[in-house]
């Protein structure tokens, strides 16, 4: 049997965007070997995102910052959390981005948590989440580790198992290319107007 290796660029050394992604591509092909490369990149923008589009931006721009520095890999992965104010509560989530060789990208949305107020005060007055959480919970780089969520859920849900399946869900264009090819003069419907 050939097991042709992949050869995928995460755009961070964090060890748990790095077991994310691998264990993502591991699911989705299972039938290849995969050789993750931590790469550290600049996401270009704000430490702690604080919009939807910022945090989906920084996912983007840490896969394209990736392939410029090493364009030799088949995949780069590009991993961003970031939060927003929902009514008046912090949501947080995390943007997955992945960009194959040959021009393909798929994009996913992990699954989304309220912060506790003490957690996201701290956040709205400038502090990055993962040092909120350290803060709140007497942690110590628990971005690194569990995350936020971890702490919340006291380790049933961590920050790893949180991303994955985003990783599995930001591959599915790889997975069914014939499908996502759309053909010449496909758009989508426009959107009815509210009144």
């Amino acid at each position: 049997m050939n097991r042709k290796t992949l050869h995928v660029v995460v755009a961070s050394t964090n060890p748990v965007k790095v077991k994310a992604a691998l264990g993502g591509f591991e699911k989705m092909f299972a039938d290849r070997t995969v050789d993750v490369v931590p790469l550290s990149v600049p996401s270009g923008v704000a430490d702690q995102p604080m919009t939807d589009a910022e945090t989906l931006e920084g996912a983007l721009n840490r896969v394209q910052q990736a392939r410029y520095i090493y364009p030799e890999a088949d995949f780069w992965v590009g991993i961003e959390g970031g939060v927003e104010v929902m009514g008046n509560e912090l949501a947080a989530f995390a943007w997955i981005v992945v960009r194959s060789a040959t021009g393909i990208l798929g994009k996913a949305r992990s699954g989304t948590f309220f912060l506790p107020p003490a957690v996201a005060g701290l956040v709205a007055q400038g502090m990055e989440l993962g040092h909120a959480n350290d803060k709140v919970f007497s942690r110590h780089n628990s971005k690194q580790q569990g995350g936020a969520i971890g702490s919340l859920t006291d380790q049933v849900l961590d920050r790893r198992q949180l991303y994955e399946p985003a990783v599995v869900l930001a591959l599915v264009p790889f997975k069914n290319q014939a499908l996502y090819a759309a053909p010449a003069g496909y758009a989508l419907p426009a959107c009815p107007e509210k009144e």
